[in-house]
C-alpha cells in the first residue's frame, strides 16, 4: 500500500505508543477520545489524526477490539487457518506489515558453543509498542524485544543471555534499516531476513507460529498439535515464551484454550495492544 508521508519522528512514535498503552490498560472503562489524546500529548484533533496514520486503524476501532471478542471468536478456527498457512508455507500474508520474510536456522554447532564466533550489532528505535531493541547479526534479524526506556539495561540483559558468547556491539545504524522495515508501513513488499537460534524443538515450534495469519489466534494445543502432538502443549508453550524476535514471530497470536490471555514475556497490555491493532486491521 503505497503512503507518500514521511518517516514520521521518533516523537510521534513514542506519544501514540504511550496512548496505546494507556488504552491496553484502561479499555475497560471506555476511554473517551479526549483522555487518550491527553495521555498521547495531543489535541484530540491531531491525536485522531496521528493515531490513525501510524496504527492504520481509528482509535475508536482499537479499543473496540481490546476487549478480545474476536481473537476468542476466532481462536476456534486457529488450527484450521494455520494448517492452512503452514502448508503454503512461511511467507506472504501471515506478516504484520506486507513483508516478505526469509528463514535461516542457525547450526547446531553455534547453538551448542552459546553463539560463540557470532556477531550482533544491537540497537533502541522507538515503536507504538514501547522502546523496542533489535539485534541483528550479518544474516539477519535475530532479536526484537519490547520495554519501557528505563528498562534498557534489563532489556539487553535478557536477550543477551540467549547467545553468552557471542560478540555484541551497540550500531543503531545497522539496526535502523529493519526498525524501518517492521514499523514504518512500507510502500512495497520488503524482504526481512531473519535468524532463528534455538534448539530444533524450539525452532520448529517458531516456524508453526509464523504461519499464523494477522488478525487471528490459536492455542497452545494446536499449535502442540501441529509440530508433534497434544500431549506436548507445555513443551510447546515453554518454546513460545522463549522466542526471541517478538512480534515477528507472532508468539502473541497464542492463547489459553478458553480465549483468555496468558504470560507474555513482554507484557500482558502489550501482548493485548498488538492482538487488537491486528484485529482492527483485519476487519
Amino acid at each position: 500500500m503505497a503512503d507518500s508521508m514521511p518517516v514520521p519522528h521518533n516523537a510521534n512514535f513514542d506519544r501514540i505508543g504511550r496512548a496505546i498503552a494507556y488504552l491496553a490498560r484502561e479499555f475497560a472503562a471506555q476511554p473517551s477520545l479526549d483522555e487518550a489524546a491527553r495521555a498521547a500529548g495531543l489535541s484530540p484533533y491531531h491525536f485522531q489524526r496521528e493515531f490513525t496514520r501510524l496504527a492504520g486503524v481509528s482509535p475508536k476501532a482499537f479499543v473496540a477490539h481490546l476487549t478480545l471478542e474476536h481473537a476468542k471468536a476466532e481462536l476456534a478456527k486457529g488450527a484450521t487457518v494455520m494448517s492452512a498457512a503452514y502448508d503454503a508455507g512461511l511467507s506472504g500474508s501471515s506478516r504484520l506489515h506486507d513483508l516478505c520474510l526469509k528463514v535461516e536456522a542457525m547450526t547446531p554447532g553455534t547453538y551448542a558453543k552459546g553463539g560463540a564466533g557470532l556477531q550482533i550489532a544491537y540497537g533502541f528505535h522507538p515503536s507504538l509498542f514501547g522502546n523496542a531493541l533489535i539485534m541483528a547479526t550479518e544474516r539477519g534479524l535475530c532479536g526484537l524485544a519490547f520495554g519501557h526506556e528505563n528498562e534498557n539495561d534489563a532489556l539487553l540483559a535478557d536477550m543477551r543471555a540467549r547467545w553468552p558468547r557471542a560478540e555484541y556491539r551497540e550500531d543503531r545504524s545497522a539496526t535502523a534499516r529493519y526498525a524501518a522495515q517492521i514499523f514504518d508501513t512500507p510502500s512495497e513488499k520488503t524482504n526481512l531476513p531473519i535468524q532463528l537460534y534455538g534448539t530444533p524443538w524450539q525452532i520448529k515450534v517458531w516456524q508453526a507460529l509464523l504461519a499464523i495469519p494477522a488478525g487471528r489466534v490459536t492455542s497452545y494445543r494446536a499449535i502442540a498439535m501441529e509440530v508433534c502432538d497434544h500431549r506436548a502443549a507445555r513443551a510447546a508453550g515453554a518454546a513460545i515464551g522463549r522466542n526471541p524476535i517478538s512480534l515477528i514471530i507472532p508468539c502473541h497470536r497464542v492463547l489459553a484454550s478458553n480465549g483468555a490471555l496468558t504470560g507474555y514475556h513482554w507484557g500482558i497490555e502489550r501482548k493485548r495492544a498488538m492482538l487488537a491493532l491486528e484485529a482492527a486491521r483485519a476487519v
